[in-house]
């Protein structure tokens, strides 16, 4: 598999790693990847660097970043790591609303499918937003975990629902 192959599978499971908040049909659109520069081998034998500003954008979807660097075991992806001044992501959810988020890093480990935002994170949506210095999601579970010692505090904002027909 090439080199080019290779990311794109990672860049693509990032685009899919927004789980609920993501606009479903984004994952079939054609994914767009703009960088600087490129370096690494064809092989396992040290990571794929991106660099000189990232971009990449699939329909909605549009994540950048200063570098972003790409393991491969046996041919395939298995880490991403993100790397930004800050990372920023945004996408637009089933809804039609906008999700936003940020951190320095981002950390996309596709064999145990968790994300792990850190580093002054912000995930903003319409109804609400989580802030913190280290944000988990496991993609599988669903599960979201956030602050802890040495993580610093976690703040939420959750705004009421809208009233239904009067209730």
């Amino acid at each position: 598999m090439s080199h080019a192959a290779k990311f794109l599978l990672v860049a693509a499971a990032l685009a899919c790693s927004q789980g609920a908040w993501a606009r479903s049909s984004d994952r079939n659109k054609e994914m767009l990847i703009d960088a600087g520069a490129t370096s690494g081998t064809l092989d396992d034998r040290q990571p794929t660097v991106l660099s000189g500003g990232v971009t990449i954008r699939q329909g909605t979807l549009d994540v950048r970043s200063s570098t972003a660097t790409v393991t491969t075991r046996n041919g395939d992806p298995v880490r991403a790591v993100l790397k930004g001044g800050p990372v920023r992501l945004t996408q637009e959810m089933d809804d039609g609303t906008r999700m936003t988020a940020t951190g320095n890093n981002v950390d996309y480990d596709l064999v145990t499918e968790v994300v792990v935002f850190s580093g002054n994170v912000n995930i903003e949506q319409p109804r609400g937003s989580l802030r913190g210095e280290r944000v988990v999601y496991n993609m599988k579970t669903g599960q979201v975990n956030s602050g802890g010692p040495g993580q610093g505090r976690v703040q939420m904002r959750i705004a009421p629902r809208a009233s239904r027909g009067g209730n």
